[in-house]
């Protein structure tokens, strides 16, 4: 019999109407209801409330909670299931496979774009299917549950605000097919073998900034004086204005003041190869760190959780372009 803990975090699956609009409202026996409803199997399933938060309130010191939660009760549980808004629900993932990394656990995050409550809801199928993987899967690591499918949790991002089916997995295959109970593994990832210490600290001190035709230059004094780490998603191969408006030299300037400099690419698929053009070899001169094809959300949580450990520049390119949960497939 499998042992499933699930980890209350608020987010639409349970929020009613308010005086302001939709807020977590819903109670944990409620909410244990659905679950109990759902559930057709054998498994032995506990809850917990960690929090009750829209997931636009989530931060990184709400991911170290979930995680050191796990962590603690991984000798209790064979499967984890956390109720999450979806609006960060991908940084969550992201954020979790990190610190969790090298855990021998199904870790599974599930939400819904409709109150559970409703009657038009699709948080029942998810919860359905939520179980169904955590109870079935045999896979360890974290996973995205949505509309039918599992997704690796380095490689989800939201692309709908409203339709069911919010989720889609970037630059990586689908783990899984969910059905009315039944589960078809679509893609099994190879174990990974980490080759540093996993430490469970975030620095949050990280910025993102996407790069538009007319950033000031003046953005990155900022960066220089306030930031631990910097994120610029690009234009497509990892390419920055080197001409009038010269974003590279500042680049060289953060990166010799010892402050991490990754370059991603706004787009979705495919990631970014810095090599091809002049505008983006002038980004790997300077310093630039590729994040090949990781997805921004991944590398978000990814440089929190390396800057908790180390401020090395060395160190940091090393460890961000080491492939953690699939997070990266080339840089």
């Amino acid at each position: 019999m499998k042992k499933i803990l699930v980890l209350a975090t608020g987010g639409t699956i349970v929020s009613t109407l308010q005086q302001n609009g939709l807020a977590p409202g819903l109670s944990l026996e409620q909410l244990s209801y659905y679950f109990k409803e759902s559930h057709h199997s054998d498994a032995q399933i506990s809850f917990q409330v960690l929090m009750n938060k829209d997931s636009t309130n989530m931060q990184p010191e709400d991911w170290l909670h979930i995680a050191r939660t796990i962590y603690e009760n991984r000798h209790q549980y064979d499967s984890f299931i956390i109720t999450h808004g979806t609006d960060t629900m991908a940084y969550t993932a992201a954020g979790l496979s990190y610190l969790l990394s090298g855990i021998d656990k199904t870790i599974v995050i599930t939400g819904s774009q409709v109150p559970i409550s409703f009657r038009k809801t699709d948080a029942k199928k998810n919860i359905e299917d939520a179980l169904t993987f955590a109870e079935h899967a045999e896979l360890s690591g974290v996973y995205v549950v949505f509309d039918g499918k599992a997704i690796l949790g380095t490689r989800a991002i939201k692309m709908r605000t409203k339709s069911y089916d919010a989720f889609n997995s970037i630059n990586f295959p689908y783990i899984a097919a969910i059905s009315q109970g039944r589960l078809d593994i679509l893609y099994r990832p190879e174990t990974e073998t980490i080759n540093f210490e996993n430490k469970m600290n975030l620095c949050p001190n990280v910025f993102l900034v996407k790069a538009f035709p007319g950033l000031s230059p003046q953005f990155f004094d900022f960066i220089k004086k306030n930031a631990k780490g910097l994120i610029i998603e690009s234009f497509g191969n990892g390419g920055l204005p080197f001409e009038k408006r010269n974003l590279v030299t500042y680049v060289y300037d953060l990166v010799h003041s010892g402050i991490p400099v990754v370059i991603t690419t706004q787009c979705l698929e495919e990631g970014q190869n810095m090599s091809i053009y002049e505008v983006g070899k002038k980004v790997g001169e300077a310093g630039g760190i590729t994040a090949g094809d990781m997805n921004t959300e991944a590398i978000v949580a990814k440089l929190m959780w390396i800057l908790g450990t180390t401020n090395d520049l060395s160190e940091v390119k090393r460890r961000l372009q080491t492939p953690i949960a699939h997070d990266l497939n080339y840089i």
